[in-house]
């Protein structure tokens, strides 16, 4: 009886989280990938409907050709794998001295850093300070604030993770002649591994559709990401925006995101089981 329980309350739940996202998930995504098979005068009315006429290679060729689309790709792909690589490291290594310093000093620094995931930067400062350093309105520029800004973010789920595990490791590996980078590099990093996994996810999704910033500190076409093409894309219209082209152009930036996730749900999940039992 206990178990017939527990398959219906199974079955229950399952049907009940199927009928929640059906409205909030499947049929926005359903209304961006079908209308962008349509043509432009049938996408404006914003339907569920199959297109009358389907036009996904004219739609689809026309956001690659005139949408800077592959450029903003490459952009897109350039800023977010540095900015990744750069914050898992330095935030793997912050992390590691504030999980084990007993320092007030380093504990305020850590509690500061952390506010920089509820506090929002400030942009005037910001395009002031990159101004004195030369590289306003350039690629490292817009790296070094995404870096800054996203810094707390593994900082944040790495400290904790830090503290949860014994630090017997380090101490043999000291005693046996390792050195400080050699002992984060062999052994912290591998046990880090799993948070900064999912702290690596996190920061693709705000680091590719990063808007905000890109807005104010990448100007021009030459440099733009797939969210700032968009726009342009979106915009480019005088008289209306051509809905098919845009519900195109959305697929296409999504498309990546969409891709990494099937390969690496199985990961996201290991790694989110692995931090709840470490924690």
């Amino acid at each position: 009886m206990s178990m017939r329980r527990g398959q219906r309350w199974a079955i229950a739940r399952y049907v009940g989280l199927t009928l929640f996202a059906i409205p909030w998930v499947v049929v926005p995504i359903w209304m961006v990938v079908v209308n962008s098979f349509k043509m432009a005068g049938e996408a404006a009315n914003l339907t569920l409907d199959l297109p009358s006429i389907w036009s996904i290679a004219e739609n689809y060729t026309a956001v690659l050709v005139q949408g800077n689309y592959l450029r903003a790709l490459g952009n897109s792909l350039l800023i977010s794998g540095v900015t990744i690589f750069a914050v898992v490291l330095i935030g793997a290594a912050a992390a590691w001295g504030f999980g084990r310093s007993r320092s007030k000093a380093m504990q305020v620094a850590y509690y500061i850093i952390v506010l920089s995931i509820l506090i929002p930067p400030t942009l005037i400062p910001t395009i002031y300070l990159l101004r004195d350093m030369h590289i306003e309105g350039s690629t490292l520029g817009y790296i070094l604030v995404l870096i800054g800004t996203r810094m707390g973010i593994v900082v944040f789920l790495a400290t904790g993770f830090v503290r949860a595990l014994p630090p017997d490791m380090e101490d043999a590996a000291f005693i046996d002649g390792a050195s400080r980078l050699q002992i984060f590099f062999l052994i912290m990093l591998p046990l880090l591994t799993p948070v900064l996994f999912v702290g690596s996810i996190i920061l693709v999704i705000t680091v590719w559709g990063d808007f905000f910033f890109a807005t104010f500190l990448l100007p021009g076409s030459q440099r733009a990401t797939l969210p700032l093409a968009l726009y342009s894309f979106a915009t480019s219209s005088v008289q209306s925006f051509r809905w098919n082209l845009v519900f195109a152009h959305v697929v296409l930036s999504s498309l990546p995101l969409i891709v990494a996730y099937v390969f690496l749900q199985r990961r996201i999940v290991g790694g989110l089981t692995e931090g709840a039992l470490k924690g």
